[in-house]
């Protein structure tokens, strides 16, 4: 595959491509550092058959969304070729979360080109940076809760992505709903988990805590998902952006393991959260539970499962 992509990207870029080494690019993706005849390197990211056909441009499209309040830095695309599903995706809500359809078996390579950040280690000045950068790329806000396409990709799946009234309906029915029907659908959850959800549902309104306008989120924003370069500035990537509540982000950040606390700490010295916020974390941490569960079975069906216990 490494030739017709290295054709595919010289062609995009007007430049030859003198090597591609593989590095690490995440479950769905092959990823290359792209050495250009001049000496310059290019991320790539491509896949012939894993990743949802159409994935690539719609990750291009969050990272210039969030590039436009120059809050925090994102890899500036480069080049991209990633024609769009066969069948566009239903401008009603679609069913409970499926995988996307997978690109059809076109040789020419499907690709997204970045810009390439030379990696560094984490430092508590970079953290306070993101906790800073953070608020006021959420301060920058967005039309409504979700959108601006009706449909929203995260790893393998498509989830309903229309905009909603509200925080809360559009969590209950474009994130968690979804989610759970299709987890217990693989068998991920307990009997009891969608009994527990709809009692959940029904309080979320008051759970959800003060409302608040639309921000602008990353949507994925698990610390895998914060590059830090050699200089100690943190860059987002990979999101999964759209409109939806700050406190979002804020929760997802601390699920797997994330930045000190002083980048929460940043955060709320420029951008107080309401009353509450820290009993909302699990909260808002359910849908990328719910995800996992999806994605990986029973164990992660269990996590979610307790956190629907303790709010319901």
């Amino acid at each position: 595959m490494q030739a017709p992509l290295a054709a595919a990207l010289a062609t995009a870029l007007g430049r030859p491509v003198a090597r591609l080494d593989p590095v690490a690019g995440g479950d769905l993706n092959d990823a290359y550092a792209a050495t250009l005849a001049d000496g310059a390197r290019v991320f790539v990211k491509t896949s012939a058959d894993r990743a949802a056909a159409g994935s690539f441009a719609a990750e291009a499209e969050g990272l210039r969304w969030l590039a436009e309040p120059a809050a925090l830095p994102v890899p500036a695309v480069l080049a991209l070729a990633d024609p769009p599903p066969a069948e566009p995706a239903p401008l009603a809500d679609p069913p409970p979360a499926e995988p996307a359809a997978l690109a059809a078996s076109d040789p020419t390579p499907r690709f997204l080109a970045l810009r390439w950040i030379d990696a560094g280690p984490s430092t508590p000045a970079g953290d306070e940076a993101l906790g800073r950068g953070l608020a006021a790329l959420h301060a920058a806000g967005a039309p409504a809760f979700g959108g601006p396409a009706d449909t929203l990709r995260i790893g393998p799946l498509t989830l309903p992505n229309a905009p909603a009234p509200d925080w809360a309906s559009f969590y209950a029915t474009r994130r968690l709903e979804p989610l759970a029907r299709r987890a217990h659908h693989r068998g991920a959850l307990p009997p009891e988990a969608p009994a527990l959800l709809d009692r959940l549902i029904a309080r979320l309104p008051q759970l959800a805590g003060p409302p608040e306008p639309p921000a602008r989120v990353h949507g994925d924003l698990w610390s895998g998902n914060v590059l830090t370069d050699r200089d100690g500035r943190p860059w987002l990537i990979d999101p999964a952006a759209h409109g939806g509540h700050r406190e979002l982000d804020l929760a997802m950040l601390r699920l797997f393991g994330g930045p000190s606390e002083r980048c929460f700490e940043a955060y709320d010295e420029v951008a107080p959260l309401a009353p509450g916020a820290s009993e909302r974390v699990a909260l808002w941490q359910l849908a990328p539970l719910l995800l996992h569960a999806v994605l990986f079975g029973s164990s992660w069906g269990a996590r979610a499962t307790d956190v629907l216990r303790r709010y319901a």
